[in-house]
């Protein structure tokens, strides 16, 4: 969960109208909200007909290859057979969020020649190669992406723009267990790893943005001596957004003002989410992310979901409900 919690991020402490607790805003706030829409729909209108479906999937972090994108691949998500989707991801209570960014995922591995610490000479450090791959990074990639910008309203700011992190690095020998109370071998490290994480815009098409990487070690191998690389690709998501006339979008919007009074916000996530598979594999166009918490709070010490937020998204989410799903007077 990370350090820097002053509440148990297990134990969903109440404090002054906010539930702290790892997930409570990303997302089980939000499931909560949808679960407590669909009971007051059920019991309020005790003879529909039709059919509301929850499905609480538990592999969205890791990509939802094994949740939702097994249920699109079933032809859970078939028009014919669902027609509007929610997804109750942190947006805030007044938002509606229309899609994401795309994502490519990749690791860069540089390769030495191993030899003794004490005769670096007699080998070719990896990590030194990473090192002229981290250089070009900062003095070229980065900001070349910090440069452009997109029409898609994306929250945070920081986010309209393309960004990449670098999420792990890894050279040398294996590190050893804490309780080790030995030295460190005294070797050339011959193998160096990053893995990469590249956020890109609607307007940039995936096969610029592999070549934007590939391009940057092709020039260190043509002026670096003995520099060699492998690129491996791990996962790439297109971005993806709904029509702001969609049914789902325009009768969340009149919810939200109807219950809160207030217009709501269009926006699209930094990162990726369920709707990409919706998107793709389900070929529903009519999704989209909307419930209650601030994604900045996500994963962070303290995270916490609002009760009066959820409430109001529950109320969003019935009435959306209604409109939907009941004949027209």
């Amino acid at each position: 969960v990370g350090a820097g919690w002053t509440h148990d991020p297990f134990r969903a402490d109440i404090v002054d109208g906010k539930i702290y607790g790892r997930g409570t805003c990303d997302m089980k706030g939000g499931l909560a909200a949808s679960i407590i829409a669909a009971e007051a729909f059920v019991e309020t209108h005790p003879d529909f007909a039709g059919a509301i479906e929850i499905s609480g999937t538990a592999d969205e972090e890791s990509g939802g290859y094994g949740g939702v994108a097994y249920l699109a691949e079933q032809g859970y998500f078939n028009p014919d057979h669902v027609q509007h989707v929610i997804i109750p991801e942190p947006l805030h209570k007044d938002r509606i969020c229309l899609g994401h960014r795309g994502g490519w995922w990749a690791q860069i591995e540089t390769k030495g020649e191993i030899a003794h610490g004490s005769m670096p000479f007699l080998g070719d450090c990896a990590v030194r190669h990473m090192g002229a791959v981290l250089a070009e990074f900062e003095t070229k990639l980065f900001p070349a992406m910090a440069a452009r910008r997109t029409d898609m309203p994306v929250v945070p700011e920081g986010a309209r723009s393309s960004t990449m992190n670098i999420n792990s690095i890894h050279g040398g020998q294996k590190e050893n267990d804490d309780d080790f109370d030995g030295l460190p071998a005294h070797c050339v490290p011959d193998s160096c790893r990053i893995t990469i994480d590249r956020r890109f815009l609607l307007e940039e098409p995936l096969d610029q943005v592999r070549d934007e990487v590939r391009g940057l070690l092709e020039g260190l191998r043509e002026t670096r001596i003995d520099f060699d690389y492998e690129l491996t690709e791990i996962n790439s998501v297109l971005p993806s957004m709904t029509d702001q006339t969609a049914p789902i979008v325009q009768t969340v919007s009149q919810a939200i003002r109807d219950i809160m009074g207030k217009q709501p916000e269009y926006v699209a996530s930094p990162g990726s989410y369920d709707q990409k598979h919706i998107d793709r594999i389900g070929k529903l166009k009519n999704c989209i992310a909307y419930g209650p918490g601030l994604l900045e709070l996500a994963h962070k010490p303290d995270e916490y979901i609002e009760v009066d937020d959820m409430v109001d998204s529950a109320c969003v989410m019935g009435a959306t409900l209604e409109t939907l799903l009941l004949p027209r007077k």
